[in-house]
């Protein structure tokens, strides 16, 4: 796997764009070179979901985040969010779980509300953002634990908003512990093809980025 070449790396890539300041031209930009570089799907913030939607129809799949970044919206709040994005046209959603209630070891009240999420995506695809620069590997491994026992399909680094990204051990970790077929998705951080294709190789099978196509078009 070491040897997969870039053009196939972009295969696995959630290419990414959600920083606060984006705009629509930004967007459509981001759309556009996910179709022209064959990317898995274009990551954008739910509010221009609808609008690129209409742009691209089905010529590339559209992810958008739910309780983004900081994960804390009440459960409600992020069923209606995912609800509307699904409307709207999303294809996958990325959600950020509670992480107090991880650290209060509420297990019961995060599986519920990954269930209740996942529910309201009907068949579209549930990516479960557990933000492990936060966490101790304890943690870490007990989120294993409840996306595998869960309806979800991914378990998923980081937001790329809080203060790291996704680590090789943590992919590792993630390979070692999650269970059911559920994916793995690294994001945040990934600035070279050569991480890219470490993480590849050690079981993500979705990356979170928008570092590598500039690195193509540059």
């Amino acid at each position: 796997m070491s040897d997969i070449g870039n053009e196939k790396v972009l295969e696995y890539v959630d290419h990414t764009l959600l920083k606060q300041t984006a705009t629509w031209e930004d967007i459509k930009t981001i759309c556009d070179d996910a179709i022209k570089y064959n990317t898995a799907s274009v990551c954008i913030p739910p509010s221009y979901v609808k609008k690129a939607k209409e742009y691209i129809k089905d010529k590339m799949k559209i992810c958008t985040v739910i309780g983004f970044p900081n994960g804390y919206n009440t459960t409600s709040v992020k069923v209606f969010e995912t609800k509307d994005a699904i409307e709207n046209g999303a294809d996958e959603i990325d959600m950020v779980i509670n992480i107090g209630f991880l650290k209060e070891k509420k297990y019961d009240e995060i599986l519920k509300e990954i269930n209740l999420i996942k529910s309201a995506c009907g068949d579209k695809i549930l990516k479960i953002i557990i933000e492990t620069c936060l966490l101790t590997e304890e943690e870490k491994i007990k989120m294993c634990e409840l996306v595998s026992n869960s309806n979800a399909d991914y378990i998923k680094t980081s937001t790329g908003f809080s203060t790291g990204g996704a680590t090789l051990d943590d992919i590792k970790l993630f390979k070692d512990n999650i269970r059911n077929g559920k994916g793995i998705k690294a994001a945040g951080g990934i600035s070279s093809f050569d991480d890219a294709k470490e993480f590849i190789k050690n079981g993500a099978i979705r990356l979170g980025t928008s570092r590598l196509i500039k690195l193509i078009k540059e």
